[in-house]
Formats: structure tokens, sequence, C-alpha cells
């Protein structure tokens, strides 16, 4: 009989794990269903993040295509249209034999910027099976300017309040959007003026050396002054290369070893080089012509003019998610009170120092964030070491 109470808590004890167990498992199921509202919050959502990636790109053809479905979801309208100045660039839903009228009601929308609602006279039918009752226009202001464009929100009856706040809301978010498009679209821009600038900062003084070195084994060296001047024509289409912001630092790597072939020939025994490259970051993307100029400001400020041999290092090391990129020479160095003045005025100092830092410092932010700019650690008869760090994988970087 000892044995019945035992057996009696051991039953007890069992049925109270598995009342714990159910109430774990009603909890989570519980957690694991949203509510009506949070459904309705995340479809939102979604639909507005799957119309604002084709915005993104700009308001074309094209992209409003891939946006306009997902536009009329967030409306809830009959139809839905995005019309620019000139055309209908995309329709969805009922409508489709009113883009006439839709095109004009819109034009006079964008040269007042101001809404419309449209009733069954400005949309006149002779179609029986026609369910267009009304429309609303919605002008989508722009950053600067007038607006070019307008969303139509087309309903099955006379539009209410509410869908009119809607397409007001939409065309608003629709701008923010296409703001962002413009801003990358400058960013781009800038990206490419900054290259030109390096390329007319660098080139010149560079190719004059260069031919220079050329020009003195022509008679001695026959063999070598062509072996240079190939080595000078790689460097120079790499360098003036018309595609691409982004190259691989394997790319990059290759341009720099021609250009110290070409100033050993000119420095001889007087410049040397070292180099350190894990090979799993060769591949790595970055903006194209980042490396070169701090090789060119430690050849041509730090060691030209160093009595005497002189060193320059480059070195590329692996550290997970980044890759860490170092130039370091031994030469003269630089004053720091000068660089940090340059680099914030973005210009080279008076006597021509550090060509391009502040141009590739500023390129690496604007593709990575501020916290991949570049560091320099120099000093008057100190050498310099400049280093950067690049993210292995990043949105966007496509050598």
């Amino acid at each position: 009989m000892r044995g019945l109470p035992t057996a009696l808590a051991v039953l007890a004890l069992v049925t109270a794990l598995a009342g714990a167990v159910v109430a774990v498992l009603r909890l989570r199921r519980g957690r694991a269903v949203a509510t009506a509202e949070q459904r309705a919050t995340y479809d939102v959502l979604h639909t507005a993040e799957l119309a604002a990636e084709p915005l993104r790109a700009g308001l074309t053809r094209a992209s409003a295509a891939k946006a306009v479905r997902h536009l009329r979801a967030l409306v809830g309208a009959a139809g839905l249209a995005v019309v620019d100045a000139t055309q209908v660039l995309a329709l969805d839903g009922h409508g489709d034999h009113h883009r006439a009228q839709l095109l004009a009601a819109a034009q006079r929308a964008v040269a007042t910027d101001r809404s419309a609602v449209l009733g069954e006279p400005d949309l006149a039918c002779d179609r029986v099976d026609c369910v267009v009752r009304g429309a609303v226009v919605a002008p989508v202001p722009v950053p600067s300017g007038h607006p070019n464009a307008a969303i139509i929100a087309i309903a099955d009856g006379l539009p209410a309040p509410g869908l009119v706040q809607a397409t007001l809301e939409t065309a608003r978010w629709a701008s923010s959007q296409l703001a962002v498009a413009e801003l990358e679209s400058s960013r781009e821009r800038l990206a490419r003026a900054e290259v030109r600038a390096l390329r007319a900062q660098i080139s010149p003084h560079f190719i004059y050396n260069a031919l220079g070195a050329i020009a003195s084994f022509v008679r001695t060296d026959p063999e070598r002054a062509r072996e240079l001047i190939l080595e000078f024509a790689e460097f120079t289409r790499y360098s003036f290369r018309a595609h691409g912001e982004f190259t691989t630092l394997a790319e990059e790597l290759r341009s720099i070893d021609r250009y110290l072939t070409i100033e050993r020939a000119r420095f001889g025994d007087k410049l040397q080089v070292r180099l350190q490259i894990a090979p799993e970051v060769l591949p790595v993307g970055l903006p194209f012509l980042c490396l070169q100029p701090l090789v060119e400001n430690a050849v041509r400020h730090g060691l030209s003019r160093k009595p005497g041999m002189g060193t320059v290092s480059i070195e590329a090391r692996d550290a997970g998610a980044e890759c860490l990129i170092t130039v370091e020479d031994d030469g003269v160095g630089m004053d720091p009170a000068v660089l940090a003045g340059t680099s914030a005025a973005g210009d080279e100092s008076a006597d021509g120092q550090h060509v391009g830092l502040s141009n590739v410092d500023e390129r690496l932010r604007a593709v990575f964030g501020d916290g991949y700019g570049l560091v320099v650690d120099t000093g008057l008869g100190a050498g310099t070491k400049v280093s950067m760090r690049v993210p292995k994988f990043h949105p966007g970087v496509r050598p």
C-alpha cells in the first residue's frame, strides 16, 4: 500500500508536466499567430517595399510597370495609373480605355500642382460595361522644382474621402522613393566626376616621367624600352577605361605593378617594393583607382625626396568580413597639421603633396559609410602609412 501514494505522486507530477507542456505549446502557438491589425500592418509594409524597389531606380515606363500593381494595392482603388507629363507610363486594373482623359487630367494637375477629384462628367464613356465613375489625381511632389508626374486612383463610384487621402499620401510616399533615386543618381555622377578629376590630377605628371624613363632606354636597351612601352600602354588603358565605378583588388594591384615597373626604371635600385597579399582577398571589390593614388603618393612625395634607398610596402590582409589594406613608405613623411587642413579642404597643399588622398577618402566613405575612410599615420622624417578597411561584400559594389 505504501507504493500507492508514490504512484499517485508520480501520476500527479506527470499530469502537471503534461499540462505545462500544453500551456507552453498554446503560448507558442499564440505568439506565432498575429492579430488582424498586425497582419494588416505587415501586408501594407510588404506591399510598400515591393513598390519602392522599382521606384528607387527612377520613374520610367519600366519602373512604373513594375510598381503600379503594388501602388494600386496600397491605395485600394479599382484601377491606378502612373502618368508623366507626356504619357501614361503604366495602368493597372480598370480604366484603360480612359487613357486620353486621364492623361489630360494629370497634365492639368501637374501644371497647377494641385490635386483633383474627377466625376462621371469628366470621364464620359459610351461603353455600357464601363465601371469607372470617378478618379483622384495627385501630383507627385519632387524635392526641387515643379511636379512632372501624377498618380491617378480610378474609382468604380464617387471617390470617397478615404480614397482621396490614400491617393495623396501614396503620391507623397512615391515622391520620397523618387528622391532616393535622384540622390543615388547624383552620387553616381559625383563618383564618376571624382574619378575623372583624379585621372586629370595624376596622369600628366606620371605620363611625363614615364615617357622620359622610356626614352632613356631607347638607344641603350631597345628591348627594355619596348617592354616599358607595353607596360605603359596597359597602365593607361586601365586608368582611362570608360566603364565601371568599381574594380577588384587583383586588377588594381596589376595596374600598380605596371606603375611600379615604370617607376623602378626611373629610380633603379633606389626604389624597393615589398608586397604581402593574402590570395583570398584578391577578388574583393573596391572603388576604381582608390589604391593607386596611395602608391603614387608614397613614391612621388615620400621616396623621391629621400636621399638613398627607399621602400614602399603594400599589404592586404584577410580580416574576417573585411579586407585590411595598407600602403607604407619609409620616406620623408608629411606634416600631420598640413595633412589635416588639406583633408578638410579637399585640396592639395601648396607644395603639391598627398595627391588624391582626400579624393580616395571621400569615395570610400560615400560607398561604404563614414567608418571606412582612410587612416593616415605620418610625421616629418617618419615616413607615411595609409590604411583602409574594405568590406568583402557590400550591396551595390559589383566589379
